[in-house]
């Protein structure tokens, strides 16, 4: 199937590739730069020539208010066009012509890493195809409401992701807290749905495509030309339960937008930094990433622009974590193990011509799935299986949640209708869509209950509880999803912690039960 808009992955605290990236960070540090005196510093390289495509850079300094002045001015001298800064964590955003920026800025004393975020001009032009989503037929609608029974709204019949995960039965004991909120970072939200708007959080949503926070009201909307795929994520993670429509995870919470996708569905390293720093900085519990930071499907460190990309992303995820905040991240769509010495990326970069290459995993990281402290989801079906497309891996995956799958492999029981993931759509319907895009937001939601139950919980408390209350899920026999006879993923592990499942099914119930 098409990709769900991007998908994510990452190496958590008890794994190998925490460690692996701190070491390659810590590399940069050591290496990512030539030292220089300080009146050289303040000089900069000369201004280069402006005869290149117009891209966006991100240039991460060593810190401190004088380095940080010294590589501004370097960056003017460079070519380069300040875009904004996030001087709390180091991250200069800029765009230049000049071919050699990069490179440019990677010699000035007190950068540490720079690099370009895309390949193609800006707006970039390549479009993603991520597949509709499968509207429900107004007959569906119909159907699914004599299906209903007491408590129920009208589309719960159709919702089996929420038996699996328990999150029915812990609607009884509460919907959530209202001071707790939850930020799609994605496509954009739509919060005139009837669905969302009673929850919806203003304060908290922003547009941040270009780089940096535009706060005009209704920029967090998507238009007629980006994807639904935000309004589908934050209806399965806050839908109200307000007898209209469906009923998301925890409907009691609040939720909000951050819009970081383009219209051609790419979502660049600039605009996911300044999400993950928007929800930082706006009292933000939770933050759901059903994405990678294009337009590289993995970023090598062994690779000076990509680096830097990875640099980046990395400060602003943790910088969220330090206030609080806790990151979910879908683990992808493209069945791979992620624990493979090397896997072949054929799709990047994405916003131009894809050169297929293989890439070493212990150098080569999805972001922000791959970052330390993010949680990493995988996906399941119907049956309570890793769904067919999941991206897996024991020590990278974290824990499960329904994202659907084929009816073909894993058919729910009547009265749901398909094995796909319900979620809200733009202009006021529902539709279905499946991926670990889906599966993502239902962890998301299960986090945002246990952030209601225990307030003054960090965000390493939130996540120790969301492990810890997992239903512990095993690998089972054979992976044959399809039935032909040959095993179509392998799973390692045990049955407290394997590859396909991490800590186990996400359970809504005993996240409310302490």
């Amino acid at each position: 199937m098409a990709r769900p808009v991007h998908e994510a992955r990452h190496p958590r605290p008890h794994g190998r590739r925490p460690a692996a990236i701190t070491a390659a960070l810590a590399l940069t540090a050591a290496l990512g730069f030539l030292p220089a005196t300080a009146s050289a510093a303040a000089a900069g390289p000369a201004t280069g020539a402006a005869d290149g495509p117009a891209l966006t850079y991100v240039v991460n300094t060593t810190g401190g208010a004088v380095t940080d002045a010294l590589v501004r001015h370097a960056l003017t001298r460079a070519g380069g066009t300040l875009v904004t800064s996030y001087d709390r964590i180091g991250v200069l955003v800029a765009t230049s012509r000049d071919p050699g920026f990069g490179a440019a800025m990677r010699r000035v004393w007190g950068v540490r890493s720079a690099g370009a975020t895309r390949t193609a001009p800006l707006p970039a032009e390549s479009l993603t195809d991520e597949g509709a989503p499968k509207r429900l037929s107004a007959a569906q609608v119909s159907a699914a409401r004599h299906e209903r029974t007491a408590g129920q709204d009208p589309l719960e019949p159709l919702q089996w992701d929420l038996g699996a995960i328990k999150a029915d039965k812990a609607h009884l004991r509460t919907l959530g807290s209202r001071d707790v909120t939850v930020a799609v970072i994605d496509t954009g939200v739509d919060d005139t749905h009837p669905d969302i708007a009673p929850n919806f959080d203003r304060a908290a949503s922003v547009d941040c495509v270009g780089g940096k926070p535009d706060t005009a009201f209704g920029a967090w909307r998507p238009t007629a030309a980006d994807s639904p795929h935000g309004t589908h994520v934050a209806g399965e993670i806050a839908a109200a339960k307000n007898g209209v429509g469906m009923t998301g995870v925890a409907p009691g919470v609040k939720v909000a937008g951050i819009k970081v996708g383009t219209p051609a569905g790419l979502f660049y390293t600039e605009a996911v930094v300044c999400g993950f720093m928007w929800a930082a900085d706006h009292g933000v519990d939770v933050t759901n990433n059903s994405y990678y930071t294009d337009p590289w499907y993995f970023n090598c460190t062994n690779d000076p622009d990509q680096r830097a990309l990875v640099d980046a992303v990395t400060r602003a995820s943790r910088y969220a974590e330090s206030r609080g905040t806790v990151n979910v991240a879908a683990a992808g769509n493209e069945n791979y193990d992620l624990t493979s010495p090397t896997i072949t990326d054929p799709s990047s970069p994405d916003d131009g011509t894809a050169v297929p290459r293989e890439i070493d995993t212990s150098k080569c990281y999805d972001i922000p799935t791959e970052l330390p402290g993010v949680v990493t989801v995988a996906a399941t079906g119907a049956k309570d299986l890793k769904s067919s497309f999941s991206n897996y891996g024991d020590g990278i995956v974290d824990i499960a949640a329904p994202g659907g799958d084929s009816d073909a492999y894993q058919k729910p029981a009547p009265p749901a209708q398909s094995g796909l993931i319900l979620g809200t759509l733009p202009g006021g319907g529902w539709g279905y869509m499946a991926g670990t895009s889906m599966a993502s937001p239902h962890v998301a939601g299960v986090a945002a209950l246990i952030k209601s139950t225990h307030p003054h919980a960090s965000a390493a408390a939130v996540k120790a509880l969301l492990y810890g209350e997992a239903d512990a899920t095993p690998c089972g026999g054979t992976y044959d999803i399809d039935g032909d006879g040959t095993a179509d993923a392998l799973c390692k592990g045990g049955a407290r912690h394997n590859g396909f499942y991490g800590a186990g099914l996400a359970d809504a119930l005993d996240a409310v039960r302490r």
